[in-house]
């Protein structure tokens, strides 16, 4: 037995087909608004399995799952857009290091370089001991905002 029954109401129904019939939409809306009316059982028609809907959209049974989910708890317009992320990214680079790493990139290159590359500047940062490891995409980001 599902967990989560989807029961679309007339004008939902009516949007969700507009949705996916017509109009520019983000992929995943689209692909959204066609889970839910596929698993719709308020209509009249056989309805399909989570394993069929899965297989003819190309996507995951955990997807549809997460979509049904998302429609009965938080309702109809939570559903169709994907929830923000709720993950938060620590920065490596305070503004200490940054000045360091701005400082560097306007000494003299390292003999038999005509320009410091992100990776020279990484690699620099390490051994002088001002971070335990650094990507050169971090420095990359950090000296971007400097120009």
């Amino acid at each position: 037995m599902e967990k989560y029954i989807v029961t679309l109401t007339v004008e939902e129904r009516e949007q969700l087909e507009a949705i996916v019939s017509k109009g520019s939409h983000q992929s995943s809306k689209v692909i959204n608004a066609l889970i839910l009316l596929n698993c719709d059982i308020s209509s009249g028609r056989m309805r399909r399995t989570g394993q069929e809907v899965a297989a003819v959209l190309h996507v995951s049974e955990r997807k549809i799952d997460r979509v049904k989910k998302r429609f009965v708890e938080e309702g109809y317009d939570a559903a169709l857009v994907r929830p923000p992320s709720q993950r938060i990214y620590d920065s490596k680079i305070d503004g200490e290091l940054e000045a360091r790493l701005i400082a560097l990139s306007c000494s003299e290159p390292p003999e038999g370089q005509a320009n410091w590359s992100l990776r020279l500047l990484a690699q620099r940062a390490v051994e002088l001991e001002y971070v335990d490891s650094l990507s050169h995409e971090t420095v990359r980001r950090a000296l971007k905002k400097t120009n």
